[in-house]
């Protein structure tokens, strides 16, 4: 039997995100578990799974994109975890954010940074 799309999606979010991914999920049945449907088919499903980029490249892309955003503190923590999780360094996810100050300005990056040290510091890589 072939696996759906969902369950393709629902098997690389937790191998990205792990609880976190699945928190987000759970939250969203109550009010709208289309949305978690899609969220979990089109991104993880569909996307995370093509060859031509490895978990960690799509996790710098997507913590260099909901930095540049400026708006997105809750899905970016969840983001750099994942980002770890895939095996970034935390130099190479201060250095992401660091460049979106060029492209994004500089209050975009502030708040990438302070969501990269409150995650740091909640898993220990770094002293409050």
């Amino acid at each position: 039997m072939t696996a759906t799309r969902y369950e393709i999606g629902l098997s690389k979010l937790a191998e990205i995100d792990g609880n976190a991914g699945q928190n987000v999920i759970e939250s969203l049945q109550s009010i709208c578990p289309d949305l978690a449907k899609y969220t979990i088919e089109f991104p993880f499903g569909d996307i995370y799974q093509r060859p031509q980029l490895d978990l960690k490249a799509r996790e710098i892309g997507t913590v260099a994109a909901l930095t540049a955003l400026g708006h997105c503190a809750p899905q970016l923590n969840v983001h750099i975890n994942g980002a770890l999780n895939v095996g970034c360094s935390p130099e190479e996810i201060i250095e992401v954010i660091l460049q979106m100050a060029v492209y994004a300005g500089f209050p975009a990056a502030l708040n990438g940074m302070f969501v990269a040290k409150d995650v740091f510091i909640e898993r220990g890589l770094i002293k409050a």
